[in-house]
């Protein structure tokens, strides 16, 4: 019996503990925020690179948030990243929308989505190590809950070496490979809304309200099943990992889960249906990229994933050296695969036993199995090895780690967990320095896997796009050293050529990529361009024609093949040509110029000035634009206005001499004398030979036929 008073005391100790329990928590929850945004903190200037070039810069669907419509059909192509993945597109519209394609805003949000997701990791361990309420209510279980006490910091250090793990940069700091980390965090949510609604069930019985939370908690699960679907499709295994869940930590059997949440785990098996529905649209193949239709045999690359798993269990606990791009390889020979058999074979052997005699070790090894499964059985053709796919499996081998570490040393284990976190953030630091550029991550690439041809051409292409091209060609020559039939390399090779300006070398190589793939539109275009240096339009036009008809959205190719054929006077034909051209790329201030000379040829001159002004839009420091606007609008006999466009281009290339001549003559148009006399001296001051100043200087001294202007 309680003596008077006494309750008060004893709910006021309650109290107290909660309240210490909430601060616990909360400042846990920040050690997670804050040791993240060190780790990353050097990640938000790093530039787009590989296939961010693609997805980001090249997406024509992340241009704009409206109509959402088009931003949730994600690119027509295939060969993106985010094809068939529309959350992860809309959140690149997002970006676009913030910063354009200014990196910062990008890599915030990829931040803030591994923040969300290693919070929610936090939350998972804790409850599960908790084994509250609800994670207790299996009817006649009556066990003691081992780790209840240390619950809250083994759950911290779980989440905080998850966090800063060296592991987790490509996920990301490689901004397009959100696709994994977004996915993460839907696969974490709609475990931690799971636990959350089976916590609220215990409480049911004290009214509507508990009732409803459960409700809220499980649809949140369903919703954010739903979510990581449309996002990538490992998220498959998440319906499955929810129901072996249940049948680990909370109902004993999946006998009994399914009796008591069997409407719970078919609404997350439904989520299916959209992920089957949206890989259809991919081709069931991702565009021949990834699938049992690719023409490589599945036991090739099967056997090549015996080498993958064995890497990533060895850079969980060793993360060195990282590299991103392993190369494409296949195993042809069983025996090369038995080194790396014998380490995952047994492991996945103990993993099945564990299930049914030691279930919660059974639970870690199969969500390292589970989530690296489907793009472990789905053969792929581009990679074997990638180090973001072990974003969520890294979680399983981390929780055996810590908990076993706890279990032999007790809490003197949590300091060397705080060691351990402060050097792998370390690491994390430095791997993050490899980003910086381009060049520095493809170099980085090539140091650690020299006999990788895609990490050559890769390094080439960056040193060619900062102007280094002889370096670029060195690149480009090792790659077809170690891949003869390599086109890429030989691609960017031809085009390395062209940039140092050995065109003759450039068409070489382009007419022998066009050999060994003749539907290859961007080496058409090139070749022409060539071509074209080497003074051999006609055969250029052909190729220009041919690059079109390959493909007809490629506007550079219509764009020159336009001016080739307004330099043949073939008019109409480079009106038409610039016209489509313009419904492909309606901003394009080069377009509507070329098309306003086009015009002026014809004299539809109204039309002309219509072309230079919409150009000028586009482009207000367009000097030719300027120019050629005021001669149209001169011989339109808007003179006024012709002057203020004379001036702009003069402010902007002050030494042209037929603009200063031109100006000239519409200065004595009206009269005026004196400045036109100074503009045709500077005119020819510039250019000795320039008649239209002449005329208009003899005209001033008494000549009596009016100066033409330049054209």
């Amino acid at each position: 019996m309680i003596a008077p008073g006494h309750a008060p005391t004893v709910a006021r100790a309650t109290n107290a503990r909660n309240d210490a329990g909430n601060v616990a928590l909360y400042l846990s929850a920040l050690v997670i925020v804050l040791a993240g945004l060190a780790a990353y903190h050097n990640s938000f200037s790093c530039p787009f690179v590989f296939d961010d070039l693609q997805s980001i810069l090249e997406n024509p669907t992340i241009r704009r948030l409206w109509p959402l419509g088009d931003v949730l059909s994600t690119p027509r192509d295939t060969g993106y990243t985010v094809s068939g993945r529309p959350v992860a597109n809309l959140t690149l519209a997002l970006n676009c929308a913030l910063s354009g394609t200014a990196v910062w805003s990008y890599h915030l949000l990829n931040l803030a989505i591994h923040l969300g997701a290693g919070l929610a990791l936090f939350g998972i361990v804790r409850r599960t190590l908790t084994a509250g309420a609800a994670l207790r209510a299996a009817p006649g279980r009556n066990e003691t809950v081992p780790l209840r006490r240390d619950a809250l910091p083994l759950a911290l250090a779980i989440a905080l070496l998850w966090v800063v793990h060296p592991l987790q940069t490509e996920a990301v700091t490689y901004v397009i490979q959100r696709v994994e980390s977004l996915m993460g965090l839907f696969y974490l949510l709609t475990l931690y809304g799971f636990i959350r609604g089976i916590c609220a069930e215990r409480a049911d019985a004290s009214g509507p309200r508990a009732g409803r939370a459960s409700w809220v908690w499980c649809a949140l699960s369903v919703a954010a099943c739903l979510l990581g679907m449309a996002t990538k499709e490992v998220m498959a295994t998440a319906p499955i990992l929810v129901l072996l869940y249940d049948r680990t930590f909370v109902a004993g059997s999946f006998l009994e889960a399914w009796r008591r949440r069997r409407w719970l785990h078919l609404a997350l098996a439904c989520t299916w249906l959209p992920l089957a529905w949206l890989v259809a649209r991919t081709g069931w193949n991702r565009g021949g990229t990834s699938g049992f239709d690719v023409g490589i045999a599945p036991w090739a690359y099967w056997l090549t994933q015996f080498q993958a798993v064995a890497r990533y269990l060895w850079l969980s606990w060793w993360p060195h050296p990282l590299v991103l791009d392993y190369e494409s390889f296949w195993v042809h020979r069983a025996m090369a695969a038995v080194p790396y058999a014998l380490i995952v074979v047994p492991l996945a052997v103990v993993t099945g036993l564990a299930v049914w005699r030691s279930p919660r070790l059974g639970f870690l090894g199969v969500w390292f199995f589970a989530i690296l499964a489907p793009t472990s059985i789905m053969p792929g053709t581009i990679q074997m090895i990638v180090e973001h796919r072990m974003y969520l499996p890294v979680a399983a081998l981390i929780a055996a780690g810590v908990l076993g570490v706890h279990a032999l040393i007790g809490r003197r284990s949590l300091f060397l967990f705080g060691l351990l976190a402060v050097a792998l953030g370390w690491v994390t630091i430095q791997r993050n320095r490899d980003y910086r550029s381009s060049i520095v991550l493809w170099q980085d690439t090539v140091e650690k896997s020299p006999g990788n041809p895609r990490a050559h051409v890769n390094l080439g292409k960056a040193l060619l796009e900062s102007g280094s091209g002889s370096l670029a060609l060195e690149q480009d020559r090792e790659a077809l050293r170690l891949d003869p039939g390599n086109v890429v390399a030989r691609f960017n090779l031809a085009n390395a050529c062209a940039r140092e300006g050995r065109a003759e070398e450039a068409r070489e190589s382009y007419e022998a990529i066009l050999r060994l793939q003749p539907d290859f539109a961007n080496a058409h275009f090139y070749l022409a361009e060539a071509l074209e240096r080497l003074g051999r339009p006609g055969e250029a036009a052909h190729h220009y024609e041919a690059a079109i008809r390959l493909d007809p959205e490629l506007v550079d190719a219509r764009c020159n093949l336009g001016n080739l054929l307004l330099s043949s006077d073939r008019v109409p034909e480079a009106i038409g040509q610039y016209e489509t051209a313009l419904q492909l790329a309606p901003h394009s201030a080069r377009l509507h110029y070329n098309l306003g000379n086009a015009l002026v040829t014809v004299s539809r001159l109204p039309d002309a000035v219509r072309e230079y002004e919409a150009a000028l839009g586009d482009r207000p420091a367009y000097f030719e634009a300027h120019a050629n606007l005021g001669n149209a609008l001169f011989q339109l006999g808007f003179t006024e206005k012709a002057l203020t466009h004379f001036q702009e281009a003069l402010r902007l290339e002050p030494g042209a001499s037929d603009v200063h001549a031109n100006f000239g003559v519409a200065l004595l148009q009206l009269n005026r004398f004196a400045d036109a006399k100074e503009q045709f001296e500077t005119a020819l001051r510039l250019d000795p030979r320039n008649g239209a100043a002449r005329d208009g200087l003899n005209r001033i001294n008494g000549g009596s036929s009016p100066p033409a202007i330049n054209r």
